[in-house]
């Protein structure tokens, strides 16, 4: 089986060349080619004529999004619905990865596959865009949303309050957003063993199981790693941000099989690192 993998060199583009290891595979980044070029992404893809694409690729600095707006929904957005077009025409199923954001963060309860997305800010509207015209362009295809990701290649929110805890004796850390923290590993052995040769084709949420806070997200993180630094929640309003913030973004996963928790996999993260 040929699979092309789309942002290679992202968070969960590292995890998942290993996780898709037992495959042809053919990993590309955007110093490879830029998937707003749609006619490079045309001839690269229909020279491989992959089984699967796999986009991981996205424009995902949520703040700066905001004041740019055209590169996250050409990015975001344009760039999915040509993806998607290419692998109708050549009959390949297209994993898409999006997001928590697409959802407004007013229910508390959390969301399923099926709820109406309503995003607050211009990334979430811009990976909405990408899910309207995957839906639109592609018959194969898989939707995974996933929320509050960390991983071994990339800035996230475990490293940083690692790095802020070495430097400052007390931490501030917001308490009014809940979400499912996930390891990129996790995730990406879920979509090598489940998606890429599934014909269950449709939307799925895929998480760590369990949710939490910002604050005791990072309480879980200092408390594994042993160190002790005074931590203080705040609320969202105190940080002057440019993009809003869903209050819940906790993903409801109700037709695959659950990841473990998010506090097992987070311990195995600390430990590798």
């Amino acid at each position: 089986m040929k699979v092309v993998l789309l942002g290679a060199k992202g968070m969960l583009g590292f995890d998942l060349k290993e996780a898709l290891a037992d495959y042809e595979l053919f990993a590309f980044d955007k110093d490879d080619f830029d998937i707003r070029d749609s006619k490079r992404a045309n001839n690269c893809i229909n020279r491989i004529k992959p089984d699967v694409v796999i986009n991981s690729a996205a424009y995902t600095d949520v703040d700066d999004c905001e004041t740019n707006k055209k590169l996250s929904f050409n990015v975001n957005g344009y760039a999915v619905g040509n993806l998607a077009k290419i692998c109708n025409k050549i009959n390949a199923r297209l994993i898409h990865i999006s997001t928590d954001y697409v959802f407004d963060g007013k229910n508390k309860k959390g969301y399923m596959e099926s709820s109406n997305p309503s995003p607050i800010n211009t990334y979430g509207k811009s990976k909405l865009l990408g899910e309207i015209l995957l839906k639109k362009n592609a018959k194969k295809y898989f939707l995974i949303r996933t929320s509050w990701l960390y991983g071994k290649n990339g800035e996230n929110f475990v490293n940083n309050i690692l790095d802020k805890a070495k430097r400052v004796n007390i931490l501030h850390v917001v308490n009014d957003q809940s979400g499912c923290p996930t390891y990129t590993k996790d995730l990406a052995e879920k979509i090598s063993s489940i998606f890429v040769a599934s014909k269950n084709y449709g939307t799925y949420h895929i998480t760590n199981s369990g949710h939490c806070s910002w604050f005791e997200f990072a309480g879980e993180i200092l408390k594994i790693a042993k160190i002790k630094k005074k931590i203080i929640p705040i609320s969202s309003s105190e940080i002057n941000r440019p993009a809003l913030r869903p209050k819940v973004s906790i993903l409801l996963n109700t037709k695959v099989a659950p990841l473990r928790n998010w506090r097992e996999a987070l311990k195995e993260y600390l430990c590798d690192l």
